[in-house]
């Protein structure tokens, strides 16, 4: 099923009109009870069909005995019945015609982590009796739409209360971790209409729900708690429908440890694949990560006010100095601009009050308490002579006391209706009565002024996100015909010359002569490395030779690197390569279990294996993401002329970079690809070594 039509058929599953429980209860408590109890509750808009051979009539509503009995095709059906009863039940609501079906059910693929078992089978059978019917779960809390007082879901989280009208969808994973997301949203005010739990993705995914949510017009920011991606190919669709359409997606992408990789593997049978290539894919989408709930609600309730600055600058005023610290510190983290006030509103500031420090962060001091204008005034210089994007004011527990709360209101209120497209955040402590008036004036408010920070630069990276420029177009690399198993590295340069990876002048050699001649032809001093496809890292050996410098050097070199070679290994003879310098860097490329081909960049040595200074993109991509992905590693500077040495050729390094992502993305068979070190100099960059590693059985 194409991903647009995979979006769009989930709308008779999240926005029914009809909808019948199998296995429907009396008993409001019950799983097979909730649903029909909180529907009744919030007033469902459709049909209630409750399924019960041994109910005549349940909590109100005609029970029927089998789905035949019903009087018309529900347009989804919320199956909580026993494993062994579940399969024979989707393949009936299939016949029927039922578009969707909500599987509460458990005891499937979540029960065998090695997806061989009986219960992973299972699993594959009710997807089978499925046909073309959408099902969500198995395993699944299930979905509420309180749009439309819509609530096929079983959690308890509904006694402490609903969700408040609002423009926020949860898409998660995990059944519990998104009702108790719901939850924390609505104790805070926050509201989020729309939740929907996947369980084991059997066939719903993540992205197919943020991809609804992102077609959805009611929708307007998507909160997503991912434990593993299941099908790429989808969520690759979503993000990009989100961005398109500027609906900013945070997510709680969790299983980075082993440990935890091995509890999502258990939890929904789910591959959580590398950590670092799940961050590269949610950076190539502009999705903001949330490492904790506190930090995913503070972006999602900021992002509701739809303000995402392009060039985001913070703007801080303040009560206290040392708040203006914290908050700076916390800014130069996050890499967020905090620039100077101008000089000329510096100077009109200190005319106002003489011991004010108004450079950024302003503190306007404890004066304030004297004069409440002096906020209006100095707000009103920051944003107008200092030009913030983001403006977050620190006023502790003055801004929530009766006697200045409402002037606080007011003079920064002002200011904020004369220059409405830029964000506001306030850091204060009050009664959530006048923190929600406040929010009613449009601020954003927190407790802690971190977390604004936190929250005011995601928005800012949403907005770089939204406005960037459509990639550019991926090189022409010509069809190449790969071996059957790994070449040697003679051999693997041959093949990345044909995709027009330039490699260090090189020649293999059978005998010591011809290394010789080879040497002599090139010009001393000369790389000497045994040839052999069955030695992918030969320094581990000793298999490279520096700065072979004359004939007899040559010669001995020769017969040294065929005495170290190990037992049992094919070899091919040596490798006589010019010796040239320049930056050492790595290209390569890996295949992630979830995304596919994904190439690596970073600087060599060290860089690599201490600082792990390396960056990620998904395969196939074009020099302008390439030269991006260059200039974005902390080593950049060393490519760039640091300290006096001449800068390198980045653009041939984006040129080899590109081709070599479009020549990983054109071969399946490849496991992964080792251009290390790859020499960037002032007149182009050359592999001067080549893994190509052939997946057997591809």
């Amino acid at each position: 099923m194409r991903d647009a039509a995979r979006f769009a058929s989930l709308t008779p599953m999240l926005a029914p009109k009809s909808v019948a429980i199998i296995g429907a209860s009396s008993d409001p408590t019950r799983i097979g009870g909730r649903p029909i109890a909180t529907m009744k509750l919030r007033g469902f808009q459709g049909m209630i069909y409750p399924v019960n051979p041994n109910r005549c009539e349940i909590q109100g509503f005609r029970a029927y005995p089998n789905l035949a009995s019903l009087p018309e095709v529900p347009d989804v059906a919320v199956v909580a019945v026993a494993q062994s009863l579940a399969i024979a039940a989707v393949a009936e609501l299939s016949r029927m015609g039922v578009k969707a079906a909500i599987v509460f059910t458990a005891g499937f693929a979540e029960m065998d982590p090695t997806g061989t078992g009986p219960t992973s089978i299972a699993q594959a059978e009710l997807i089978t009796a499925a046909g073309a019917m959408r099902v969500l779960g198995p395993n699944c809390l299930g979905v509420f739409n309180d749009r439309i007082g819509f609530y096929a879901m079983f959690s308890s989280s509904f006694e402490a209360g609903f969700p408040p009208p609002g423009r926020i969808g949860i898409a998660s994973q995990s059944g519990a971790y998104g009702s108790h997301m719901f939850s924390a949203m609505r104790n805070r005010g926050i509201g989020t209409p729309i939740c929907v739990t996947t369980g084991n993705e059997a066939d719903v995914t993540i992205g197919d729900v943020i991809g609804w949510l992102a077609e959805d017009p009611e929708t307007d920011v998507i909160a997503a708690y991912a434990e593993g991606i299941r099908h790429a190919p989808s969520l690759l669709q979503a993000l990009s429908v989100a961005r398109a359409n500027r609906k900013p997606v945070v997510m709680m992408k969790v299983g980075a440890s082993a440990i935890g990789r091995a509890a999502a593997q258990s939890h929904t049978a789910s591959i959580a694949g590398d950590d670092a290539v799940t961050q590269a894919v949610l950076d190539e989408f502009g999705v903001v990560r949330a490492r904790t709930t506190e930090e995913m609600i503070d972006i999602a309730l900021t992002a509701t006010r739809r303000i995402y600055p392009v060039g985001n600058t913070l703007g801080v005023i303040t009560l206290s100095g040392g708040a203006g610290v914290m908050i700076s510190d916390t800014a130069e983290q996050l890499g967020f601009a905090l620039p100077p006030m101008p000089e000329a509103a510096q100077a009109k500031l200190r005319a106002l009050v003489p011991f004010a420090a108004p450079r950024n962060p302003v503190d306007c001091t404890a004066q304030v308490f004297n004069d409440t204008t002096l906020i209006g005034k100095f707000t009103e210089s920051m944003v107008a002579d200092g030009g913030y994007k983001s403006v977050l004011a620190f006023f502790t527990q003055a801004g929530g006391v009766p006697s200045l709360a409402p002037h606080i209101r007011a003079e920064i209120g002002a200011v904020r209706n004369r220059y409405p497209d830029r964000l506001y955040a306030m850091s204060l402590l009050g009664s959530r009565a006048v923190v929600e008036d406040y929010e009613r004036d449009g601020f954003v408010v927190f407790e802690d002024p971190a977390r604004a920070v936190v929250a005011l630069h995601a928005m800012g990276r949403f907005g770089e996100a939204f406005a960037k420029a459509p990639p550019s177009i991926p090189p022409s690399v010509p069809p190449i015909d790969l071996p059957q198993a790994t070449p040697n590295e003679a051999e693997a340069k041959a093949l990345l010359v044909q995709a027009g990876i330039e490699v260090v002048p090189e020649r293999a050699c059978s005998h010591a002569e011809e290394a010789v001649q080879a040497a002599e032809a090139m010009g001393f001093p000369v790389v000497m490395k045994i040839l052999s496809p069955d030695i992918l890292h030969k320094s581990e050996i000793g298999g490279v030779l520096l700065g072979v410098g004359d004939a007899d050097a040559v010669r001995a070199g020769f017969a040294t690197l065929l005495a170290r070679a190990p037992d049992g290994a094919r070899i091919d003879g040596v490798l006589v390569a010019k010796q040239i310098s320049g930056v050492e860097c790595l290209m390569g490329v890996v295949v992630d279990p979830v995304f596919g081909p994904v190439a690596a960049f970073g600087l060599g040595g060290i860089f690599v294996e201490v600082m792990k200074d390396v960056v990620f993109r998904r395969c196939p991509f074009g020099e302008v993401e390439a030269e991006a992905m260059i200039r974005s590693i902390k080593g950049a500077p060393l490519l760039l002329g640091a300290r006096g040495r001449p800068p390198a050729d980045i653009a041939a390094l984006a040129r080899m970079l590109a081709r070599l992502s479009v020549f990983a993305a054109q071969h399946p068979s490849l496991a992964a690809i080792d251009l290390n070190p790859v020499f960037a100099t002032p007149n182009g960059a050359y592999a001067a070594d080549a893994v190509l590693e052939i997946a057997h059985g591809r």
